[in-house]
């Protein structure tokens, strides 16, 4: 009887959802597991049809079995407040860490955000070698810039601390992921506050081609002056070794993920009495909540803004994107506990791209804007990269 009801609550759910008229109950499964056994006095019935309504339910035969086999994932429904979550004693330490570093955040990003490049002082100073004070100009307009690079390089190894620290709260034994993150609100949210600042940096960065474009410059020009045995008091402060670091972490489409998944990374490497599932199980598990609390309306109504559905619905793609990078497998293979199609289930409707699966560059999820003037910069981003790859 359990089968029978779980069957008619499917089928009555796609019924509601189509406007068509309710099949009988069991032609689905029996016509899905191939037998003949079909109720009599149903010529109405098109068992084909209520198959494919069942499959495009489930999207596939495999994940309608781990219904019928009740091995679907129960998805841990609690609300975790991103908007008032405060830490309690057990938290405030690893608390006040994170948030010594959080704070200046908003400033990386509004400086990044503010980044206007050099673009014509270096063309000018190119197209005339021989002119001292174009390459002079040039030189003293990059100078300041580079220092700024410095400081956002110095902000991601800062984060990747940070990060480290907050991972070995919420995944140390003997607590489950579910049971860190409904009790330890404070420090979860500040991990959300993490991806979220991760996906803004990432999107400013890549948005600008003008911070390659100085910081290559800066390197020629360093490089060339060594040779004729020259030494410029920028390079106190930004040595060569300094450089080297800087030139690989610009380098990356999208550094901070990067940073965010090499700290994940360490952070299993270093900690080997820890399985490597507390850590993957305590992303999924976010993916999980977050999701829950964008189709749920007595989460969602206690959101107190717009902005706030944002932020979870960005802090889900972010996590779902770091567990593809830190995965054995990736988030992308059948065994991974976290179904990317979940995130269509949404209040509103969600769109999933998704380039380069295993090593993803991109998965981003939002809701359609009727004009491409009206995306907000995060959709920016997105139609920023499907371009950059060649799509329409």
């Amino acid at each position: 009887m359990a089968l029978r009801s779980l069957v008619e609550q499917v089928e009555t759910e796609g019924g509601a959802r189509g406007g068509a008229k309710r099949q009988p109950k069991y032609i689905v499964v029996i016509t899905l597991l191939k037998s003949h056994v079909i109720p009599r006095n149903t010529p109405e019935a098109e068992p084909g049809l209520v198959s494919s309504s069942l499959l495009g339910r489930f999207a596939g035969m495999g994940n309608l079995l781990k219904v019928l086999t009740r091995e679907i994932e129960n998805y841990p429904h609690f609300f975790l407040d991103f908007e008032n979550a405060q830490p309690t004693e057990g938290e405030r330490e690893i608390w006040n860490q994170i948030s010594a570093v959080l704070q200046d955040s908003e400033s990386i990003l509004a400086d990044l955000q503010a980044y206007k490049g050099a673009g014509p002082e270096i063309r000018d100073a190119i197209q005339n070698p021989n002119d001292i004070q174009l390459q002079e100009k040039a030189w003293n307009a990059v100078c300041p810039l580079v220092v700024r690079l410095k400081r956002f390089y110095e902000f991601s190894i800062r984060l990747e601390k940070a990060l480290q620290s907050l991972l070995e709260s919420l995944t140390c034994p003997p607590y489950t992921p579910t049971q860190h993150l409904e009790r330890e609100q404070a420090l979860a949210k500040e991990f959300a506050e993490i991806l979220h600042f991760t996906l803004r940096f990432d999107e400013l960065k890549m948005r600008n081609p003008a911070i390659q474009n100085d910081f290559s410059y800066y390197r020629r020009t360093i490089s060339r002056n060594r040779i004729n045995n020259m030494h410029l008091d920028i390079e106190n402060e930004v040595n060569n070794e300094m450089a080297n670091r800087m030139s690989l972490f610009y380098a990356e489409a999208t550094p901070m993920l990067k940073t965010l998944s090499n700290a994940t990374m360490h952070f299993v490497s270093e900690n080997k009495t820890l399985p490597i599932e507390n850590t993957t199980d305590c992303l999924s598990t976010m993916t999980s909540v977050c999701k829950v609390m964008l189709e749920t309306p007595e989460y969602r109504s206690r959101f107190t803004s717009e902005e706030t559905l944002m932020f979870c619905m960005r802090v889900m793609v972010g996590v779902i994107i770091l567990y593809d990078h830190v995965h054995p497998v990736g988030a992308f293979c059948k065994t991974s506990k976290i179904d990317v199609r979940i995130a269509v289930h949404c209040p509103f409707p969600i769109r999933v791209h998704r380039c380069c699966s295993r090593q993803t560059q991109l998965l981003f999820f939002w809701p359609p804007s009727p004009t491409e003037s009206g995306l907000s910069k995060f959709q920016a981003l997105l139609v920023a990269l499907l371009r950059a790859r060649g799509h329409s």
